[in-house]
């Protein structure tokens, strides 16, 4: 849970600016996007499968130079 509070003389603008930084920080966009929609195990565990490929891909390229 992220908390925020106002420090003195802090506009509301820099305050919401501090908050999405933080929100950001923490993850939870990422978090509420990939909750949005129903995602089937099959279609995760695929992603998650590929996701780990191009790691690996970019990793053998980079250790190759």
């Amino acid at each position: 849970m992220v908390k925020l509070r106002l420090r003195e003389n802090e506009s509301i603008q820099e305050a919401v600016k501090r908050f999405r930084k933080i929100v950001e920080h923490a993850g939870i966009k990422k978090e509420m996007r990939r909750r949005e929609y129903y995602e089937k195990p099959s279609d995760e565990n695929r992603r998650n499968r590929r996701r780990a490929e191009r790691r690996a891909r970019l990793t053998r390229l980079q250790s190759n130079q």
